[in-house]
């Protein structure tokens, strides 16, 4: 099996599940939850089923306390609204009216986050991930510096962060198009699972980058190209059978988990499939691909 000799392919397909994502992000971006944001989620019950006309009397009182509704997510009985932030003076105050209107009614919940501490989470979200890609570089560029010509320790790490990179753009376009047509929302749990998924991906490529460093080592003049073909294949079965195992259990959390962390599950799913694939088609050619640009400089 070939896959260095295809390798122009491989990248095709990744850039075909990348850019329709990257367009996503550039023209609605995500949809980020109040964690983020900053706002407040109300929970609202009645005995029947809600109706419009319940909707709109909702709406109007929280108009009048001059509150800014964001989304109204009607189910059954129940409703759900997004608001800019509001306190608990304000809240008593809806609530009242709302109660004095409908005598069934019920507030199930009341949570609320001010913009500063949704402005400190956002930002504490992006260090966390620049932070953990620059110490992933070290720390590879560290392991591999004894690595055998032709490689480079300083492009293992380079590659393996393409590859994370490439990882975290499928994961984030992908919510993107779901936020923007399925209303799903970035929140803590998916900043868990993408950090999650940079740590599996960077985890899976190792596995292969190791056992080209051990194979430059025992077969110094073979052709680097065919070096790291052959490493991909010897890891091939070991890494299939890690992210399979690994699948199936998310898939039973997909099935029987719940509401509550089903988008953290899919977030895992997306991710772990995508790292499986840029270990094993994206960063080992790109090694290639390098050392071919040095070649061809050398040869001029």
């Amino acid at each position: 099996m070939n896959i260095i000799g295809k390798k122009y392919w491989y990248f095709l397909f990744s850039l075909l599940i990348i850019i329709p994502g990257v367009i996503s992000l550039l023209l609605w971006g995500l949809n980020l939850s109040i964690e983020f944001t900053g706002g407040t989620n109300f929970t609202f019950s009645f005995k029947q089923v809600v109706t419009k006309t319940e909707l709109n009397f909702i709406d109007n009182t929280f108009s009048q306390n001059k509150i800014q509704v964001l989304s109204v997510e009607p189910s059954g009985n129940t409703v759900l609204l997004k608001t800019k932030p509001v306190d608990q003076k304000t809240d008593v105050s809806v609530t009242t009216a709302l109660k004095n209107k409908y005598k069934d009614f019920q507030q199930e919940s009341y949570d609320t986050v001010g913009p500063t501490i949704g402005s400190e989470t956002t930002a504490n979200a992006v260090k966390a991930l620049v932070v953990a890609s620059l110490l992933i570089v070290l720390y590879i560029t560290w392991t591999f510096r004894k690595v055998p010509k032709p490689a480079s320790s300083f492009r293992f790490g380079i590659c393996a962060i393409i590859a994370l990179i490439h990882d975290v753009l499928v994961l984030l376009g992908i919510f993107s198009i779901l936020g923007h047509f399925l209303g799903v929302e970035i929140d803590s749990l998916f900043l868990t699972a993408a950090l999650t998924v940079i740590g599996f991906s960077v985890h899976d490529t190792i596995v292969v980058f190791d056992r080209i460093r051990e194979n430059l080592k025992r077969v110094g003049g073979e052709e680097f190209a065919t070096v790291v073909n052959d490493s991909i294949l010897q890891t091939l079965d070991r890494s299939l059978n890690t992210s399979l195992t690994v699948l199936l259990v998310l898939m039973a959390l997909l099935i029987f988990g719940g509401e509550s962390i089903r988008w953290f599950v899919v977030a895992l799913l997306i991710g772990i499939v995508s790292g499986t694939y840029s270990s094993i088609f994206n960063a080992s050619p790109l090694l290639v691909v390098w050392q071919d640009l040095i070649n061809k400089r050398v040869k001029k």
